[in-house]
């Protein structure tokens, strides 16, 4: 009896590690470095990367329109200073790193292609959609702001 209590308790720990690594609050992440919030984001599950999203926008939609603006400039600000750190990061590697930066996003981009590459049209058609869906969201959201078409004028 005792030892299948034992199993019980220690089942019921292992069900709760997964949701441990959920408890990490979207203000949590948004303290990340870029590369600490990539490597978590990566560390989670499908189902908990897609909760953690729910969570996200739910709170996104709970907000005042100032709070939304606030948070948007906060997400520029950010992007700024994100882009500055990069930017000083490459100006710091020595052509050496640079290459072998560029080598290694030429192999993944090659990877990417021979997965593309190995489809079937059926998911080539869905992948196709995925990526449609995800765009039309972004434009829904306002987060790609388009531009009226320039007129043309020949001289």
């Amino acid at each position: 009896m005792k030892t299948l209590r034992l199993i019980a308790a220690l089942s019921g720990l292992a069900l709760l590690i997964p949701v441990a690594g959920m408890a990490q609050s979207p203000d949590d992440i948004k303290d990340m470095s870029p590369q600490e919030r990539q490597e978590f984001l990566q560390s989670l599950s499908q189902e908990e990367r897609q909760a953690l999203a729910e969570k996200r926008r739910a709170q996104w939609e709970a907000m005042t329109s100032e709070e939304r603006d606030a948070a948007r400039k906060e997400m520029r600000e950010r992007r700024e200073e994100n882009r500055a750190a990069m930017r000083e990061h490459w100006d710091s590697l020595s052509e050496e790193e640079r290459a072998a930066l560029r080598e290694k996003r030429r192999e993944q981009q090659e990877k990417r292609r021979e997965l593309w590459n190995n489809m079937s049209e059926e998911e080539r058609a869905a992948a196709r959609e995925h990526m449609r869906e995800r765009r039309d969201m972004a434009r829904d959201k306002g987060h790609k702001k388009r531009r009226p078409p320039q007129k043309r004028t020949t001289d």
